[in-house]
Parts: structure tokens; C-alpha cells; sequence
């Protein structure tokens, strides 16, 4: 497309998009009486507008049955989470039965890396990208050492080349192969939060399984944001966060995915909780932990009703919107816009002001560019925030905007890089 930078051409994008009456079901922040232009769907989404009615009705089921509730509400809390098996299953490509909802995604982490993190003498070490999200380098240093090895010795970190952002497909493929004989597990983000680069996760699968280890995913800034195919391309394990994307509130209940093909193997060891035990015979209270089939085995805590409602709230305007592809489509116009209009602040400062280290090519990302400013970045990002245009700043020099196809139209993009413009001629 031939995209134009004017208000005009943005207001006709909008009136064209077909999912643009989504944005009328989320609650946008206030700057100076009106909405603020909110790109910041990366770290926290929007609140949607029915999740308030979704909570209020399950306070109600308690005020109304109290423990009861699990038994006799018309969505009985015991299989509350039931519900959300089919949604999420459409959204990161898997069977109903290979993911469930449960704790918060770095719990699960450390649940799933019990079960797929089985060092022996030969294989034990772990392969991720260089620069993970903090969180996961922690996960994975404690993993490491709670099993006795060094995190310099049993953790290989694969970086970009020099010179470079992000990581070459190439690189990440023949390290794993370079180290096949010692690997445990190879362990990537879906999308890096800091680069936004979304991985080539069915060609990192193939090659962690030729090299004869397990290949998971933390797909914290990949779910509810890019397609995924998670059973197809063969992934052993995934966890995700839904108050990013999934918009289901600041510290939202986190989802996983196991394949099917270990549903039946006894000798993944896993932590064990009266929530996995098998639905059918878990109220004898008999020792002896007997899992529940699919990824319901690996609960172990009770369900979190209020949370659960919440990101049902977010499910179901998923649903409205169809398959994932629809947003996806959208997704990719919007970005591509926002591209357009950095490329032509870049023009008309005559210079390279602001660095877009997302890859160009649109197959490698998904709604996030991370943008360097070359010069004066933090008064940049403040000036943004006075303009009520809200994105996130990461040290030493990133602007983080992502436009999110639910919620965000042409009009906001339009704005978010006027103000730019803007803060680029007065800093």
C-alpha cells in the first residue's frame, strides 16, 4: 500500500477498517479531557469495558451461594476454566485439551522446566537468546543451579552479530546445532521484548528436536499479538501472560501449552497439586497423585475465579473478532504505517534521528517497533507524554510503541508521529 502521512488518509484507513468498532469496547486513559493515544499494548492493554460486569457477576455467585458456588452457580467455579480452553486454543494454535489457565507465567516457567528441564551428566545445558527478558534469565539461572551446574557453564546465550539488533534465524539454527550433543532444552521468547523480532519458532523447533532436546516458548509478547501454530510446529511447552495482548489486567493469569504427545509419558517428573489430580475422582481425597488427562494435569492450585473472569472478558471480544489472521492484517497495516511516518520525520530532519531495530521484514514482527533515538531520547519520550501520547521508555535509548489492532486505529498512528515530529524539532 501507498500509505500518506495526513490526517486525511489516516481518518480514511479507519472508515475502511472492519474491526475498528472494537475500539469502542475498551476504556481508554484520560490527557486533558480526551483520550489519550495509548501505544503501549506491549507492557499492559487496555481494561475492557465488560470486565467490571464479568467480576461483578462472579461477586455476586459468591455473595449468593458462598462455597456453593463451585457446585451450583450457572457457571459453576469448578470448571470455570473450562471455558477459556477453546478461545485460548484458537489464539496459540493448539488442541483444547494442551493448554489451561493457571498462576502467573513465570510460576510456570518454573512448573514446565520440572517437567522439560531433565539434565543428565552429558545433556544439561540451556539454549535461549541473548538478552531475554529478565525474568527468564532468573527462571532459567535458578533452574540451572538448583540442579548443580554453573549458569556460565550450563546456559548458552546466542546474540546478534555485531553491528547487529536482531538475531539471524542462521545463527540461532547452527548454534543449536553446534551444541546438539549437550543440550537439554532450548528455551526462546516468542517475540524479544526489547527488540520486538519475532522468531522463526517452527524452524527453532525443528532444529532443537534434531539435535534431541526439548524446545519451549515464553510467549509473553507473542500471544494474542502474532499467529501461532504451536501444535503443528511441534513445540513441547509454551507460557504466556494475558495482561499484555490479552488485556486482562495487571498481573492477569497466565496460560500454558503442552503437547499432547507427552500426555501419556510417565517419566516427565512434575510438581503436583490437588488442582491437576484427575477431575472424576479428585474429591476422594486419596494419596497418591493420579494427573488429570491433557495440560490440566499440570495445575496445582485452586483457580483464581476473579482473574479467570477477567480474562474471559478479553476471550470473548477474541471471539467477536474472529480468527486471529483478521487482526493480524490489521496489525500488520498499522505497524507498517507507523514505519512509514518515522521514515518521514527521519527525511525531514535530514538525518537518521530515530532508528527503527524491529526488523523491516513484517514476518519478523508483530505490533511492537522499538525506535532508538540517536540524540536526546528521554526529553523525546517525556515530550511524547505531555502530548498524551503513552508508549514506554527502555534504558539506554528505546522508544517502545505498539499500535494493537483491537483498539488502536490509523488516526491514533497519524498522532502518535505528529507529536514525534513535534518533540524531534523542539529537543
Amino acid at each position: 500500500m501507498n500509505f500518506e502521512n495526513s490526517l486525511a488518509f489516516a481518518t480514511q484507513l479507519d472508515e475502511q477498517d472492519p474491526l475498528s468498532h472494537f475500539r469502542s469496547q475498551f476504556l481508554f486513559p484520560k490527557h486533558n479531557g480526551k483520550d489519550a493515544i495509548y501505544l503501549c499494548g506491549n507492557s499492559l492493554g487496555l481494561q475492557p469495558k465488560a470486565l467490571s460486569q464479568y467480576i461483578a457477576e462472579q461477586l455476586q455467585v459468591w455473595r449468593d451461594y458462598a462455597v456453593e458456588g463451585w457446585f451450583q452457580a450457572e457457571q459453576p467455579w469448578l470448571t470455570y476454566h473450562q471455558q477459556l480452553k477453546a478461545p485460548l486454543a484458537r489464539i496459540v494454535g493448539a488442541l483444547p485439551q494442551e493448554v489451561t489457565v493457571m498462576n502467573s507465567l513465570t510460576v510456570n516457567l518454573h512448573l514446565l522446566l520440572v517437567s522439560f528441564y531433565q539434565p543428565t551428566a552429558k545433556r544439561y545445558k540451556i539454549l535461549m537468546e541473548g538478552g531475554a527478558f529478565p525474568s527468564d534469565q532468573y527462571a532459567v539461572e535458578s533452574q540451572v543451579r538448583f540442579h548443580g551446574y554453573a549458569p556460565d557453564d550450563a546456559i548458552i546465550e546466542v546474540h546478534p552479530r555485531p553491528g547487529e539488533a536482531t538475531l539471524r534465524t542462521q545463527d540461532i539454527t547452527e548454534a543449536i546445532s553446534q551444541h546438539a550433543n549437550e543440550l537439554a532444552l532450548v528455551l526462546f521468547s516468542g517475540i524479544n521484548y526489547y527488540t520486538g523480532q519475532f522468531f522463526d519458532l517452527e524452524t527453532i523447533t525443528k532444529a532443537g528436536h534434531q539435535a534431541g532436546a526439548y524446545v519451549g516458548f515464553d510467549l509473553a509478547h507473542a500471544a494474542g499479538n502474532v499467529p501461532l501454530e504451536l501444535h503443528k510446529w511441534g513445540a513441547d511447552f509454551a507460557s504466556w501472560c494475558s495482561y499484555k495482548y490479552m488485556n486482562s489486567g495487571p498481573g492477569g493469569i497466565s496460560g500454558v501449552f503442552v503437547n499432547e504427545k507427552h500426555f501419556d509419558n510417565t517419566e516427565l517428573k512434575r510438581f503436583a497439586g490437588w488442582w491437576g489430580y484427575h477431575n472424576e475422582s479428585r474429591f476422594q481425597m486419596e494419596p497418591g497423585f493420579k494427573p488429570e488427562f491433557g495440560a490440566e494435569g499440570w495445575q496445582v492450585s485452586t483457580s483464581p475465579i476473579l482473574l479467570m473472569a477477567a480474562h474471559k472478558a478479553s476471550l470473548d471480544i477474541f471471539e467477536q473478532a474472529g480468527s486471529v489472521s483478521a487482526l493480524r492484517q490489521k496489525s500488520l497495516k498499522l505497524t507498517a504505517y507507523l514505519a512509514f511516518l518515522i521514515q518521514q520525520i527521519n527525511e525531514r530532519q535530514g538525518e537518521e534521528l530515530f532508528k527503527i531495530i524491529t526488523p523491516d521484514d513484517a514476518s519478523q514482527r508483530g505490533a511492537q517497533l522499538s525506535v532508538i533515538c540517536k540524540r536526546n531520547g528521554k526529553a523525546i519520550f517525556d515530550y511524547l507524554v505531555t502530548k498524551g501520547v503513552i508508549g514506554d521508555w527502555r534504558e539506554p535509548d528505546v522508544i517502545r510503541l505498539s499500535p494493537v489492532p483491537l483498539y488502536n486505529s490509523f488516526t491514533d498512528v497519524f498522532e502518535a508521529a505528529k507529536a514525534l515530529t513535534e518533540a524531534a524539532s523542539n529537543n
